[in-house]
């Protein structure tokens, strides 16, 4: 086997290990044991509004039925063709960002994905253990390759001359380089995903609201960005501690901000469209 012959090197390279190790380990568990966010009860139809909307045959009338009850709830996305966002398996106005998910056979509250890597729908409650989770995994995968690289060396040049040693070596630093490549695209992807405030399903089909389609919708800029998912103490951004912003029934919205700003939009117009509501 390999050994460092300085303690205090050996030292060093165990602690950052298992600092490492235990990161990894805690936001692994916190991605799969923390359960996916339904919507609260009053997104849920009542007896009476549900046995009207399924008594109901016409789709223009079960569109206004959807809207009526939608007029007391904070939903500003629609569907396509500019309906309320309704789960027939559910029963159950979407709030925006919520998407059923055919996995679990819930709606999750800002769905990004379902994950078999952590067999756990990705959402609002999870989403910043499942970033820290890709990051942890990362580094843990750089520091492995980073101190066998040095031994393979050795083995290229034939100083090492232990063939299990050999094997070792050469089967920790395929998987941690395989590792690392794989990983680093899919974190800095989601990397991505933050500074834009969008979501993976988000990135593939755009949010429509009143006014239609705006992949842009949600993005408050880079710093308000991060806060939506890191929240705003810096000092437990990169600890999988749950901080994220908000309750995942209502985001902030870059039409709402710069309608509620004089110097960006003309709150006259803003009256015009039919959106005067309370500021959230």
């Amino acid at each position: 086997s390999v050994t460092l012959s300085n303690p205090v090197e050996k030292v060093a390279y165990l602690i950052i290990f298992h600092i490492l190790f235990v990161l990894f380990v805690w936001t692994y568990w916190k991605s799969i044991f923390t359960l996916p966010v339904q919507p609260g009860k009053k997104y849920h139809m009542s007896y009476a509004d549900k046995e009207r909307y399924e008594n109901e045959e016409r789709p223009e009338v079960q569109r206004q039925i959807l809207a009526e009850i939608a007029r007391k709830l904070p939903v500003y996305t629609r569907t396509g063709n500019g309906g309320i966002r309704f789960c027939d398996r559910c029963q159950l106005i979407k709030p925006d960002r919520c998407h059923h998910c055919s996995v679990c056979a819930i709606c999750v509250l800002k769905m990004d994905h379902h994950c078999p890597w952590v067999n756990n729908c990705i959402g609002f409650s999870n989403y910043k253990f499942f970033l820290l989770f890709l990051a942890y995994s990362l580094l843990y995968c750089l520091y492995i390759a980073a101190t066998v690289f040095k031994y393979f060396l050795k083995y290229w040049t034939g100083e090492l001359t232990n063939g299990r040693s050999k094997f070792h070596i050469l089967f920790l630093l395929f998987v941690a380089v395989m590792f690392f490549l794989s990983l680093m695209f899919l974190f800095g992807y989601h990397c991505w995903l933050v500074s834009r405030n969008r979501s993976t399903l988000e990135a593939f089909s755009a949010p429509v609201f009143q006014n239609g389609p705006d992949k842009n919708g949600f993005n408050l800029g880079f710093v308000k960005n991060l806060q939506q998912v890191f929240g705003e103490e810096k000092k437990l951004w990169f600890l999988p501690i749950a901080t994220s912003l908000g309750d995942g029934h209502f985001f902030p919205m870059r039409a709402l901000c710069e309608a509620q700003n004089p110097l960006l939009s003309n709150e006259e117009q803003w009256e015009d469209d039919g959106i005067d509501e309370e500021p959230h």
